[in-house]
């Protein structure tokens, strides 16, 4: 992601921990939905709601086949859940939904978390920058780091296990 996208994912995350803060968890994604909507505007951000998407099916155009919850700035889809777990088909849902509007960034957020950082996935529609450099066990058994890695998975990188 560009420097400008994550700005944006970074706002639209922010207003997400602050409704999170003052509602928690276990509420209707309506809510949350509301509410987040509210923080964007306060911030100054556009955003549409409830967004329908249409699907080419045998050469002919479906109106309405998906809905987006939020997509800000005409950039970012924002898909809101609330529920116990997040299975993989909510990341795949978005990334059909960033597929068929053509966009490249969204967050799936799941309100129903105790801390909204373990709600919280960023997905990406055909990433177009350099593929990171992979390092080894070698690299890992001697407990080098990787400095080629974007700061946001130079962390999550660290914490992989030695190999003995």
């Amino acid at each position: 992601m560009g420097p400008d996208e994550n700005e944006l994912t970074d706002k639209i995350i922010g207003a997400a921990i602050e409704v999170h803060r003052h509602l928690g968890p276990g509420l209707l994604e309506s809510a949350y939905e509301e509410c987040l909507c509210y923080e964007l505007s306060q911030l100054g951000m556009c955003f549409k709601r409830q967004v329908h998407l249409p699907i080419h099916y045998k050469g002919i155009k479906l109106e309405s086949a998906y809905r987006m919850d939020l997509v800000v700035e005409d950039a970012v889809v924002v898909e809101i859940k609330a529920t116990e777990q997040t299975p993989a088909i909510y990341s795949a849902q978005l990334l059909t939904y960033l597929k068929a509007a053509g966009l490249r960034v969204g967050l799936l957020m799941n309100f129903n978390v105790p801390v909204l950082a373990r709600g919280l996935k960023r997905v990406v529609n055909q990433y177009a920058g350099p593929a990171p450099n992979r390092f080894d066990a070698e690299t890992r058994r001697r407990g080098e780091t990787h400095s080629g890695f974007p700061p946001r998975l130079r962390v999550s990188a660290s914490k992989i296990p030695e190999v003995r």
